[in-house]
């Protein structure tokens, strides 16, 4: 690593850090050369993932939109933002590793839902209810009793 300052080709590193749960490395790098001190982060290049879209189109996942939509669901209800996290962390790393460039909008609402299920009942009645656009409140009974037997 090339010094930010001088250009010297040696540098010693000080610090190392792992950040971004584990996904980037941050480095406090000390110049032999002119003495200064910067920081480096490391991460790994990853492909992006595309979503397949109801109608054709394609998007890059955004993972800020999947948390700001688990967000929304689990509004006022007892989830902790690490839980959101974590599932905003589990779900992506499933996505990575099951569909390799390409997934639709459809799998992502599956997985999400069958993840919310188990965090918290009431968000994932919330999630349902968007993501499978109730039209009338007989398809919102038909989710309930679908989540009932699956509760014992």
């Amino acid at each position: 690593m090339n010094c930010l300052y001088c250009g010297h080709s040696e540098t010693k590193v000080i610090d190392t850090r792992t950040v971004e749960d584990g996904r980037a490395i941050r480095r406090r790098r000390d110049c032999v050369e002119c003495n200064r001190r910067y920081t480096t982060l490391e991460k790994v290049e990853e492909t992006p993932l595309l979503v397949r879209k109801k109608d054709g189109s394609l998007e890059i996942f955004d993972r800020e939109k999947l948390s700001r939509g688990l967000l929304k669901a689990c509004e006022k209800r007892p989830v902790a933002m690490e839980e959101i996290e974590a599932l905003v962390f589990s779900i992506e790393r499933d996505l990575r590793n099951q569909y390799s460039r390409e997934v639709t909008a459809q799998q992502i609402g599956e997985m999400v839902m069958e993840k919310l299920r188990y965090v918290d009942e009431v968000a994932y009645v919330r999630f349902a209810s968007v993501y499978r656009q109730f039209k009338d409140i007989n398809r919102f009974l038909e989710e309930l009793e679908n989540l009932l037997p699956k509760q014992k």
